[in-house]
């Protein structure tokens, strides 16, 4: 691989997470911000329609007529487009419009997520060094959290036009990246591989049967934590939420480091397990610390972020990998993305929505009351990432939701606590040994 086409399909994967991350990230604090907190957890629901979708999209359009940087580079255009129209909904208070926006959006999107790998793994001459690719959408990703806390943007619809504007910049740099023709132009439908029809065979083994449903439900109590915990930091009285939440991508970095060495010592079952005992945690220290607004609590919860996703997702895309026939591997991530991505996070996203309006109660009141943002500059909100200030306002409005915030918190603590005790259980697979993951 050249040296320039190191540089561009890096920054292709350094702007592809940071167009997601300048917005979704704060999505919920944002929309509370401006009066549409009933719609929450409908926008976030978008993401996972969209990710049971591009599939077919990828199978059935991208992967066959057109060459794989070029259909990224339309996608991403389009969606800067839609993306420029959201502040504008928002402010005429248009929900209905704007969740079809944001569906639409990333139906656009979803689908690049694949296409970007596709461009990547067929420009390199190493699989090895994908993983030093793919490492800048997580960098993006930290940087897109860093500079809308650092202007004070997290609950500000300029989230969108910066998420826009990188939009379009790599829809034009996708242009720019090496040839990288249809995989499948010329070849007939294979409606069997583009259904999963031979990865949904992989059911009948009763191991990955268990692992596919208890995959899906830790995925309802997982999307409390992206749809609502800006709202819960801005409660708080942190003033660079976006920021803050970042500190979640920088674990996920250094505790990737280590699932090789974990995974060789404790094999897929503990993997899991401890993955699932971090959200059990996290959720406990969110609800526990809330009451008095203990810092050191909720920023380990932030922090926790790393085992949480590394030893769930990645032991479970290995574990996959690992119990899947070589002709249906792709197939089998496919099914894997279906149910968690798709059905566990959208039924998560309707979940956690219907929660947080029936137990917020006095979230309004409290958003209200509270002082207008605090302007800073880009340096000094690293030190606010650390640190919050508990807000002043008249009344027991703050204690009122911080007491609704501890119970919005315990609900997925136990549902994440009975999955993992079913998980641990009901798990048992002669083939599961600590062993060296999967190279290909």
């Amino acid at each position: 691989m050249s040296s320039k086409n190191r540089i561009l399909l890096s920054v292709m994967m350094f702007l592809q997470f940071f167009v997601w991350g300048a917005w979704f990230a704060t999505l919920g604090a944002c929309l509370a911000g401006n009066n549409l907190t009933g719609i929450i957890g409908d926008a976030y629901g978008s993401a996972p329609i969209a990710a049971i979708i591009a599939p077919l999209f990828l199978g059935l359009v991208a992967d066959r007529f057109f060459n794989s940087e070029k259909a990224m580079g339309v996608l991403h255009l389009i969606g800067g487009g839609l993306l420029f129209m959201a502040p504008g909904l928002i402010a005429k208070g248009d929900s209905k419009s704007l969740v079809w926006l944001f569906t639409g959006y990333m139906l656009c999107y979803m689908p690049t997520l694949g296409l970007s790998n596709t461009v990547a793994f067929t420009n390199i001459d190493d699989r090895n060094k994908f993983p030093a690719l793919r490492v800048w959408g997580t960098i993006g990703w930290i940087a897109a959290g860093l500079i809308v806390g650092g202007l004070g943007w997290s609950a500000s619809t300029h989230i969108f036009t910066l998420a826009a504007i990188s939009s379009l910049v790599l829809g034009v740099v996708c242009f720019l990246q090496p040839a990288t023709p249809p995989p499948a132009a010329g070849k007939p439908i294979n409606l069997n591989a583009l259904l999963m029809v031979d990865a949904f065979k992989m059911l009948a083994n009763v191991p990955f049967l268990v692992f596919i449903v208890c995959s899906t439900l830790i995925c309802i109590p997982l999307a409390y934590y992206y749809a609502f915990t800006s709202n819960y930091l801005t409660h708080i009285g942190f003033k660079a939420a976006g920021s803050t939440m970042t500190l979640g991508q920088m674990s996920e970095i250094f505790f990737m480091l280590l699932v090789p060495f974990f995974f060789r010592r404790l094999g897929v079952k503990w993997m899991i397990a401890v993955g699932m005992l971090a959200w059990v945690i996290r959720y406990a220290l969110f609800a526990l610390g809330a009451p008095e607004q203990v810092l050191w609590m909720i920023l380990s919860g932030v922090v926790l972020h790393g085992i949480c996703y590394d030893f769930f997702f990645v032991t479970g895309f290995i574990y996959t990998d690992t119990k899947a026939p070589a002709e249906v591997r792709g197939q089998a991530q496919s099914m894997l993305v279906f149910f968690t991505q798709g059905v566990g996070m959208y039924f998560g996203y309707q979940v956690a929505g219907g929660e947080f309006g029936k137990t917020l109660k006095s979230a309004e009141a409290l958003g209200k009351a509270m002082p207008p943002a605090e302007s800073f500059t880009f340096w000094e909100s690293f030190g606010k990432m650390f640190t919050a200030q508990k807000p002043q306002v008249a009344g027991t409005v703050l204690q009122d939701t911080m007491t609704q915030w501890k119970e919005f918190w315990m609900f997925p603590c136990l549902m994440a606590a009975v999955i993992m005790v079913v998980f641990v259980i009901a798990f048992w697979d002669k083939a599961d040994a600590p062993a060296e993951p999967p190279k290909h």
